[in-house]
């Protein structure tokens, strides 16, 4: 099949050929109980109005009700929460109406399993290693702990075992011919096999009461008799995994049967029920049923044991997310069919995989999912049995990628995407902070650190965080992963005379500082079939020359071991039945390295190093104190070389801050002086509000530093009535509840430290409703806001321009001055945002009409007033929509510009040069210069005035490369046609009347 690229609007093609459709720009929807297909198709004609060509998607499978989604539940069925299938159809339908695609969010690594809805898993907690979706998962069924040998471990208890069973909160009932266990809402399933705990105790009482040759009372012995002839739950052979899932069926069937029929049953099963159940205070009533729980394959725990003892693989170190092995065909198959059909129907246009780094092997992957398309799309337009053959994944494919797929990688500083991954790039956050650092005043980094180390009395060193955090991990949340990979290295390891006198305690403490020392989320080698990358090459060896310097006391054999091992070096030192062990081995180390990355930097450091949080971000470094202007271009153009059609994001539902939230914090890197001041002042005013906690006043001022930092970013615009400032300090407590608990130093979510927790929200309270403290903060507050609109503004344009496929996070197409989840995830107000867009695009198409047959420069364009109207008024956000209008539909009209054009950065000349970031994007004949300014109190001297005309940038010029004298370009947010002098522009005239610009040849 041939791979063609398409534009959005030209999707239509032979039957033989596979589209490939790049998006132009999407909008990001978060899907949940409160906001349904429905609400999405409601909104599809204003999406197309703003210039969108696909919506965006959280994950709409089945999930548990009330989630956010990424914990599915069924991976066959749409998430009848959302409004099921009939509703989801009405969407494709009406998106195709407006001509827009439809992204989905892939959620391949795990599943949720704290809901019965999950049938996989049901039917593993049932049947174990038996069950036909054993493999599904990613089970230890030989653990460390032979306990838990082919069993289960699920930390859902709340208190210990033996005090959660003595107090009656295990309840066994019987429903429909099936014997289930509860605790709270968790549904445990009771094992067919062991259904004889319970039957034994009621043929006794049927034997006393019914004749011996009562039908009953054979058909209950013949059941009993049954259940001793199922196959046990280490069965493997299919054969009798068949007759064991058959056979079952039937037993629950022949007793609900007698159940209902004979009262003598339904008596005599009731009570034993009842007295299975026990009695509070009888600890001796519930020895029956601890036989029958220790009996099955689910073995309830407190849920502290989680972290040293379960046995299945999770999502990070979440225990009711279950990792599923995604790399096996099988698995594969099953929980992408859906979205393989809707992508062949054509109501689906794309791909976002979340979390690519938690997979057995991305590239594989990557392309299984390519084949599975073509698979699809062939079967779906050829029915013929030739047309639905069997398609190998291969280089055709990869190279091909007949499917738009972007993955959610994060980057680590100076990290390339991999080139053999079968995607169109990433989902932004490489983008992302690269933008963010352009705001950041790098030349004041010594006078930040100074001011943060002043305030908190002490310095911090960012490396040795990161370091320390990731070891605090794999001590506490992940270290059932860290053991598990030692005593599998250390048994391998006792195979081999050169390797056995390694201890298991010598393996733990090396494995954990490679895995700490290691600057990146993860490796792709393929111990599979023997593939290690240079780069990976020079990665693995980098981290144990690390380890070992840092490590003295520590054996450098051992880190030769690891490292070598890593590397496929030791591969063939091991007998052949061994080798596949030690490749289990190796891929499942690659598994758990970015999950002790996740927790231990993004989950734990960023809200712990807290010198300026804007910097704080998914993907980012903080202790990269801004990004020069050649950088910014120099990752651009590598983009547009690599990865042209990957995805810029500036928000997304897991940041730590939404995009105006963070371009205000940017501003305080401008004025380290005034910051100072301010914290000195507020500190002064907010001492008595702390809480003596043990030896110390909560909060820290660590912590502190951190809340004035949030209040300067989240400070509302608008005057607080008395309902809004308390839904402003909500979220503001509840912003700190988390960060102090993410930060592990004084509290956390494993063990919290009430009188902390309750001492920071008490301190938040005070602070926000003292009068005096408000009076003091809120000039500061306004003064940043002020210069926040202006970053925002340049780092809103400079996405929708860049080499890429710009991505809106739902509501920032006005200001959006969110937080951590959940609080960007908040009811957007789509009704204001419509009528705002409408008044907008009514007054252009005025416009427009007016100008009609103008090719000349006129004093005032229609443009111009709109544009000078919402910057006056730039409180209520019109002037970021009209940014975002004005540019998407520009980009949308030149479309291939944007999408294959070149990239040029363009530099500017004289005093404020440092202050514009400016480049070309150039498809034949056409042109778009974008121009953004930076750092712009600088750039004004600290006067609260708008960055426009000759007072701002003097005598600033533009040097636009093959621009003859003459020429003329429009400016597309203000109507004015500029005239080039010499080889320029002057930046006084390009940015007169509006802070940014978009030119094109007029």
């Amino acid at each position: 099949m041939e791979a063609t690229k398409t534009t959005p609007r030209a999707r239509k093609a032979s039957q033989r050929r596979v589209e490939v459709h790049i998006p132009c720009a999407t909008y990001r929807l978060q899907f949940g109980k409160d906001f349904s297909f429905r609400d999405a198709e409601a909104i599809a004609p204003y999406l197309h109005d703003l210039g969108i060509s696909d919506a965006y998607a959280s994950p709409i499978l089945k999930s548990r009700p009330g989630s956010h989604g990424y914990d599915i539940t069924d991976h066959t069925q749409l998430n009848p929460e959302l409004g099921g299938q009939e509703d989801f159809d009405r969407l494709a339908s009406r998106l195709r109406e407006h001509d827009l695609g439809l992204i989905l969010d892939t959620v391949p690594n795990h599943m949720g399993i704290d809901d019965p809805a999950n049938t996989w898993w049901m039917d593993v907690l049932e049947n174990g290693p038996s069950s036909p979706y054993s493999q599904y998962f990613d089970v230890q069924w030989q653990p460390v702990k032979r306990e838990l040998e082919n069993r289960v471990l699920l930390p859902i208890l709340g208190d210990q075992y033996g005090n959660v069973l003595e107090n009656g909160q295990f309840r066994l009932a019987y429903e429909e011919g099936t014997l289930t266990l509860y605790y709270f809402d968790h549904k445990l399933p009771v094992a067919p096999r062991t259904y004889t705990h319970v039957l034994t105790p009621s043929l006794a009482q049927l034997t006393e009461r019914l004749p011996a040759e009562d039908e009953a009372l054979l058909e209950f012995q013949s059941i009993l008799t049954a259940l001793g002839y199922l196959p046990p739950r280490t069965e493997t052979d299919p054969e009798k995994l068949a007759e064991r899932a058959r056979e079952s069926l039937v037993i629950k069937r022949r007793l609900h049967t007698l159940y209902e029929s004979r009262p003598e049953v339904r008596e005599a099963l009731d009570a034993t029920i009842e007295a299975f159940n026990g009695k509070a205070g009888d600890p001796r009533s519930f020895d029956n049923l601890d036989a029958l729980i220790e009996a099955q394959v689910v073995r309830p725990s407190f849920w502290r044991v989680a972290g040293e003892e379960i046995n299945y693989r999770r999502f990070f170190d979440v225990n009711d997310l279950a990792a599923i092995r995604v790399e096996l065909q099988e698995v594969f198959d099953a929980s992408h069919a859906l979205f393989m059909r809707l992508l062949a129907e054509g109501k689906a246009s794309g791909l976002r995989i979340d979390h690519p780094d938690g997979l057995w092997g991305p590239p594989r992957y990557f392309q299984r999912l390519q084949a599975a398309y073509v698979k699809a799309l062939a079967s779906a337009r050829d029915k013929d049995a030739s047309a639905n053959g069997n398609v190998e994944p291969g280089a055709d494919v990869v190279a091909q990628r007949p499917l738009y797929v972007v993955a959610e990688k994060i980057l680590s500083h100076t990290e390339p995407l991999p080139q053999d991954w079968a995607v169109y790039g990433t989902t932004g956050y490489d983008f992302l902070n690269q933008v963010n650092g352009l705001f950041v005043n790098s030349t004041n980094e010594k006078a930040f650190d100074r001011l943060y180390a002043r305030f908190t009395e002490g310095t911090t060193d960012y490396a040795r965080l990161v370091h320390q955090n990731k070891l605090l991990i794999m001590r506490s949340s992940l270290v059932s992963e860290i053991n598990m990979l030692s005593h599998e290295l250390e048994r391998i390891g006792e195979t081999n005379r050169h390797y056995r006198d390694f201890t298991l305690n010598g393996l733990t403490r090396a494995l954990r500082e490679v895995i700490a020392s290691l600057p990146v989320y993860r490796t792709y080698i393929n111990a599979v079939t023997g593939e290690v990358p240079e780069r990976d090459r020079e990665v693995v060896e980098a981290t144990i020359a690390d380890a070992k310097r840092n490590n003295p006391d520590i054996a450098s054999t051992v880190f030769d071991f690891i490292g070598d091992t890593l590397l496929l070096r030791t591969l063939d030192n091991f007998r052949e039945d061994e080798r596949e062990a030690l490749v289990n081995w190796i891929m499942k180390f690659q598994q758990l390295t970015g999950p002790v990355m996740a927790k231990g930097v993004e989950d734990t450091v960023f809200y712990v190093y807290n010198r300026l949080v804007s910097l704080n971000e998914v993907g980012g470094h903080p202790d990269i104190f801004g990004v020069s202007l050649d950088d910014f271009h120099a990752q651009n153009q590598s983009r547009a070389e690599q990865w042209p059609h990957a995805l810029l994001t500036t928000s997304t539902h897991d940041t730590k801050r939404a995009e105006d939230t963070r371009a205000r914090i940017n501003v305080l890197s401008e004025i380290p002086a005034e910051w100072r001041k301010g914290l000195n002042r507020w500190k002064r005013l907010n001492a008595r509000k702390k809480t003596r906690v043990e030896r110390m006043l909560a909060p820290s001022a660590n912590d502190e530093y951190l809340l004035y930092q949030i209040l300067v970013g989240a400070w509302p615009l608008e005057p607080m009535d008395k309902e809004g400032a308390a839904a402003f300090r909500d979220r503001i407590v509840a912003y700190m509840r988390k960060a102090t608990k993410e930060a592990k130093v004084h509290t956390g979510w494993l063990n919290a430290v009430e009188a902390y927790d309750t001492a920071v929200e008490k301190f938040t309270t005070a602070v926000l409703s003292d009068k005096a403290f408000r009076k003091a903060f809120e000039p500061f507050a306004r003064r940043v806001a002020f210069f926040g609109q202006f970053n925002s503004l340049s780092q809103t344009l400079l996405k929708l321009t860049s080499p890429g496929v710009p991505d809106i996070y739902q509501g920032t197409e006005l200001w959006d001055l969110s937080l951590v989840d959940p609080d960007n995830r908040r009811p957007v107000d789509y009704e204001r945002r419509t009528a705002m867009t409408r008044e907008l695009a009514e007054r252009l198409a005025e416009s427009s009409q007016a100008s009609q047959g103008n090719g000349h420069a006129a004093e005032s364009t229609p443009e111009m007033v709109l544009a000078q109207e919402t910057l006056e008024r730039w409180q209520d956000g019109r002037v970021k929509l009209y940014l975002t209008l004005q540019t998407l539909r520009f980009r949308a009209a030149h479309e291939l510009l944007f999408r294959d054009g070149s990239y040029q950065p363009l530099t500017a000349r004289g005093a404020k040069a440092e202050h514009a970031c400016a480049f070309a994007r150039t498809q034949g004949s056409e042109t778009a210069i974008v121009v953004a300014p930076r750092l712009v109190v600088g750039l004004t001297e600290g006067a609260e005035t708008p960055p426009l005309g000759e007072g701002v940038w003097g005598d600033t010029q533009l040097p636009i490369p093959d621009a003859k004298s003459g020429q003329r370009y429009r400016n597309i947010f203000t109507g004015e046609v500029l005239t080039v002098a010499g080889n320029g522009l002057r930046l006084a005239d390009v940015l007169a009347r509006f802070p940014v610009a978009l030119l094109t040849p007029a």
